[in-house]
Parts: C-alpha cells; structure tokens; sequence
C-alpha cells in the first residue's frame, strides 16, 4: 500500500480572501472553517476523495525563505490563453522566477504572492 496527498497546507494572512480565488480558479468549494479564521477547501464531494484539499492556514507573518512547493493547473475547458484571461481577472498576476519567455507553461503569482504555474495541457476533470 502507498501513500497519496490527501491535503496541501498553504500559510496566508487572509484565509477567506484566498479561499474565493482558488474556490474559482479550482471549482472548489469551503469545507470547513476553523476558530482561528484558517479554512479547508476541496471539491465538493470533500476530503478523502481523488483530488487532494487545499487547507489555507492562518498565519500573521509570511514564511521565512522561498516557498518549495507550488501549484500547477490545468485548464479543464478551454485553451491555456483562455485560461490565463481568467486567472488573471480572478486576481493572479504574472511573477517572474527567472523564466526565459520561451517556456510552454505560465508563471503566475495567487492575490498573497504564492507561486503557481499554469500548464499548457489541457486536462479532463474528474
């Protein structure tokens, strides 16, 4: 038997205003909320199904160093330029890590700064 990802742990500042943007950039939906403002979201059949949860923990401060692990999405229904119109009008915005303009994937950053990538394949949903 193996191991899978059942839930991500994302620190942010703003755990309700992060929640909205990846809500709509993964057509999830809040599962839970904890006392202290930090929030699990998922898809809506919940924890423990084939896609792992984001919990959004609330944190004051940033961490200290570069993240080491990002995100990368995969439109599900349309074309990677459609689908960067939208991230972007959700409130990502382009970040730079160095990259030389010639790669097939998108840099971008969510509304707290965190890295992700948004790949040119075009995936099925579950």
């Amino acid at each position: 038997m193996a191991c899978r990802i059942s839930e991500l742990v994302l620190g942010c500042r703003d755990p309700e205003a992060l929640a909205r943007f990846w809500c709509a950039v993964l057509d999830f939906v809040v599962l839970g909320r904890e006392d202290d403002g930090s929030m699990e979201i998922g898809p809506r059949e919940g924890f423990g199904g084939p896609q792992p949860t984001i919990f959004l923990s609330r944190r004051d401060e940033p961490e200290k160093g570069a993240t080491r692990l990002h995100i990368d999405v995969s439109a599900t229904d349309r074309d990677q330029d459609a689908e960067l119109g939208r991230l972007l009008e959700l409130g990502a915005r382009p970040a730079d890590v160095g990259q030389t303009g010639n790669e097939s994937w998108h840099v971008l950053a969510d509304p707290e700064g965190n890295e992700f990538c948004l790949l040119k394949a075009r995936i099925k949903t579950l």
